[in-house]
């Protein structure tokens, strides 16, 4: 329910595991076992006994992201530091690694590079990465943006 929330925490360097399609028992044993606080909009997972859990009020990305930050504080210093998809951390290329695997205008006019030794998807900070910068700091700072 909350995987596109997941994604931009990863974005933002938070550690965040996200699995869709299983149980709140499952979920529960889950948090027990890695340590994990559940985030949850589940009125019902929130008040389960033996878990920590963070109900997320809003339904508008923004908000949520503004509740985690309030809950847990600021993110990791490095918001590249994760994959968005797999949420494994990322281990930096040199442009000469990256080089068989991005396009040759990227090599040309980018200097650091990402890859998810989990999912091999490579990562740089393209122009979508201002965007992205831009939204989060709207999240940060009290605006709201597009859904």
């Amino acid at each position: 329910m909350l995987g596109r929330l997941a994604r931009w925490l990863r974005l933002m360097g938070y550690d965040t595991a996200y699995a869709n399609g299983i149980s709140d028992h499952q979920i529960a044993a889950r948090a027990r076992a890695e340590c994990r606080v559940v985030l949850t909009r589940d009125q019902a997972l929130a008040q389960r006994k033996g878990i920590r859990c963070l109900f997320v009020h809003s339904q508008v990305l923004e908000e949520q992201i503004r509740e985690v930050v309030t809950a847990f504080g600021a993110p990791a210093p490095r918001p590249e530091s994760r994959c968005s998809e797999c949420n494994v951390p990322l281990v930096e290329l040199t442009s000469e690694q990256a080089a068989p695997y991005v396009p040759p205008y990227v090599l040309n006019t980018h200097h650091r590079f990402h890859r998810c030794p989990t999912c091999e998807r490579y990562y740089w900070a393209g122009s979508h990465w201002s965007r992205i910068e831009e939204r989060i700091a709207r999240a940060l700072h009290g605006g709201t943006g597009a859904r």
